[in-house]
């Protein structure tokens, strides 16, 4: 979830194994709840009905959103359809048949946060759109791969600009990943853009929120009036997949995978 105004905590908090442990099992209960989210996703279905089948996981996990309530965000799951790159807002909005729908979504427990995204096909999708969630995810994990020590955040955005690039398409700007942990935003930011080995370098320990937010068309987006739901400026498809990720001596750990 964005656009992503830092916490209180300034600098870059680097996290204990233990810590790591605590942070998987909050990332596991979003990742299992996304998984059932996504196999309700059908036509006919509302966005509402989404959100509230993930709130009601939630109490089963015994576990707290992260998005309801944060600077007034009303739901436990950002539904953003199609043209909607990020915090579309669930609603009485029906699914139909070759909708693409990024769900994006977060949770506490035992007072850290896992936060992971995913973008899925409603019914029989357009060859472009098959292709723009295929990119997408692709760039996720060449990002994921750079999450090494001795690297710097310049390399996780680069991978994700050079592959989206090379197949047409744009990485939107104005969205970025953060670091996460016992706040939801935390330092460094993560964009989807950038020059290797630039900006932070990676250390054992940082754990960060890795969102390519990716367009069929160019990057610029326009925030609805609701406050929340950013689209894309044309109005062409965005998909967005998120993986809570921890940086180790041995390589990038995915922390929101079952």
């Amino acid at each position: 979830m964005g656009p992503y105004p830092l916490s209180l905590e300034e600098r870059i908090i680097l996290k204990s194994p233990l810590e790591i442990e605590r942070m998987r099992r909050s990332n596991r209960v979003v990742a299992e709840i996304l998984q059932e989210v996504k196999a309700a996703v059908q036509p006919g279905v509302k966005t509402r009905e989404l959100d509230e089948l993930a709130e009601a996981l939630l109490k089963k996990h015994r576990a707290r959103s992260a998005f309801k309530g944060y600077n007034g965000y009303p739901a436990v799951l950002c539904t953003s359809v199609n043209e909607e790159v990020v915090h579309g807002i669930p609603s009485d909005r029906v699914l139909r048949n070759g909708d693409i729908l990024s769900l994006d979504f977060g949770a506490v427990l035992d007072d850290y946060y896992g936060d992971a995204a995913i973008t899925v096909p409603v019914g029989t999708i357009s060859e472009e759109a098959r292709r723009l969630l295929r990119v997408t995810e692709e760039a996720l994990y060449k990002a994921i791969e750079q999450a090494r020590p001795g690297n710097h955040v310049g390399d996780i955005s680069a991978a994700v600009q050079r592959h989206v690039e090379s197949q047409g398409f744009s990485a939107v700007r104005d969205f970025v990943g953060h670091g996460i942990g016992k706040f939801m935003h935390e330092k460094p930011q993560v964009p989807n853009f950038g020059i290797p080995g630039r900006g932070v370098r990676l250390k054992v320990g940082m754990t960060l929120a890795i969102e390519p937010m990716i367009n069929a068309g160019g990057y610029e987006v326009v925030v609805l009036d609701d406050g929340w739901t950013a689209v894309t400026r044309d109005r062409n498809l965005s998909a967005h997949f998120e993986h809570s990720v921890a940086v180790t001596e041995n390589g990038p750990m995915i922390l929101s995978e079952l």
